[in-house]
């Protein structure tokens, strides 16, 4: 399979101002990315999406290929899929050939590696049927069954009411999209504008696998983690 890595690292961020550069146990968080994406057997290329010329040069440093996006691709609301649809063809079109797949890595969830990558792309070889393949890790206490919604005056609504008491050891397992991989065929993006279109398959990575950067408190938590991380520590 012909595999196309995008790696979706846009300047502006409210959330995290400059999140993308921001240093996480001792390395920008774009690095990680970077270096998973690098270290794959299984991915053709490797490119960049950015609309910041600080991002592109690291970007560059790193040993990824670089696009620079237009200003309508890099609003705070602009949807994933345009931004992977751009690459796609810019891609495609700069090195002469389709790609038959995408995997995007994006940067806010920086525990990742080449060989979970390549794992992701080796269910799409593997399986025809699937179109999709979106990593996901079990959750424990953070569960439906512990979830409500505030009806009126404040009255609890459970999310789950047949699960609402059970011990945690009794609750069945639900998994969360982690947000470290999103595989899809090529036709499958194209067709349904979407990177998790048709039949999915999980990759499931361990709990402690699972961090996202989208506040302050996040890049806190992430830089403990990402550290015991790279020390070989659970």
């Amino acid at each position: 399979m012909k595999v196309l890595g995008l790696i979706p690292a846009r300047g502006g961020s409210k959330g995290v101002p400059r999140k993308n550069l921001r240093p996480v146990a001792g390395e920008p968080l774009l690095a990680y990315a970077v270096r998973a994406a690098l270290d794959s057997r299984r991915l053709t290329a490797v490119v960049t999406s950015t609309d910041d010329p600080e991002i592109a040069a690291l970007a560059g440093e790193l040993g990824s290929r670089v696009l620079l996006r237009p200003a309508e691709l890099a609003a705070d609301d602009t949807p994933m899929v345009p931004v992977a649809l751009h690459a796609l063809e810019h891609e495609e079109r700069e090195l002469g050939e389709p790609f038959d797949a995408l995997v995007l890595l994006q940067p806010t969830s920086p525990i990742r590696t080449g060989a979970d990558v390549d794992a992701v792309i080796e269910i799409l070889a593997g399986e025809p049927r699937v179109d999709t393949v979106i990593s996901v890790s079990a959750m424990d206490d953070v569960h439906p069954a512990r979830m409500y919604r505030l009806g009126e005056d404040g009255v609890l609504e459970p999310l789950w009411s047949e699960w609402e008491a059970a011990q945690r050891q009794d609750l069945p397992v639900v998994y969360y999209r982690n947000g470290a991989l999103y595989a899809v065929r090529r036709r499958a993006l194209i067709d349904h504008r979407s990177l998790m279109a048709g039949r999915k398959r999980a990759y499931v990575m361990p709990r402690e696998q699972l961090v996202n950067v989208d506040d302050e408190r996040d890049l806190l938590i992430a830089d403990l983690l990402v550290g015991r991380w790279k020390a070989g520590r659970p």
